[in-house]
């Protein structure tokens, strides 16, 4: 049991709360893997020691730990604490089993060939959509004041650099990124994150706050 401090001054305790955490199944959840804390020694070290939650199979693969919940156990430890918190006001807590299955070669190479395919395609009937191939003789006949069929110096070119462009867009190269700024699917991925993450943290605030009017109500 933590021991209760009752200083004579107030001590500032400073919280940055995390937005998500993992936590293997049954685990325990303490104070120090929610948030960032400063505060003076020893008095820091004893707060992050502080439990919060313990994981129970019925509680499922999804928890918030809301900030009142860290305020109280602070004051149960440290009531002299002046507690100053900053960023989310609640913590997602992810229950992840770790997976014991080898990795499926065939399904990945699979995916591999149908992106591979189906984006070829997706370009291909872009390209006859717009009509790229008499674009591209009618460029060819502006600039050479002659009728090709198949403009090959002109359309091998544009080839080449329609993958340039998507290297560039998506930069990556294979694994090695050109510079350190995120690329559009990058930033759809985080905000499709974000996203899965407030609708979790309200739906479990939501259950939460209806748990506790049926016990009021009972």
């Amino acid at each position: 049991m933590s021991r209760k401090r009752t200083n004579a001054g107030p001590i500032p305790v400073y919280l940055r709360m995390k937005k998500r955490i993992s936590i293997p199944p049954e685990g325990t959840v303490r104070l120090g893997s929610v948030v960032r804390l400063l505060a003076d020694e020893p008095l820091a070290g004893e707060l992050k020691r502080i439990p919060l939650y313990t994981h129970r199979p019925e509680d499922g693969n999804r928890v918030v730990i809301d900030v009142l919940q860290i305020v109280k156990a602070l004051r149960e430890t440290a009531p002299d604490a002046v507690i100053e918190t900053f960023g989310d006001p609640q913590v997602l807590i992810l229950v992840e089993t770790p997976s014991t299955r080898s990795p499926r070669f065939a399904v990945l190479a699979g995916a591999w060939l149908l992106l591979f395919f189906g984006a070829g395609l997706a370009i291909m009937n872009f390209h006859t959509d717009v009509s790229m191939k008499e674009v591209h003789q009618r460029i060819a006949f502006l600039l050479t004041g002659k009728e090709t069929l198949h403009p090959l110096w002109f359309q091998i070119p544009y080839s080449v650099g329609v993958g340039l462009g998507m290297v560039l867009f998506f930069n990556h190269l294979f694994r090695k990124r050109l510079n350190e700024e995120p690329n559009p699917l990058e930033l759809e991925m985080y905000n499709y994150q974000e996203n899965i993450n407030a609708y979790v943290i309200a739906d479990e605030m939501g259950k939460k706050a209806n748990r506790v009017e049926g016990r009021d109500d009972g």
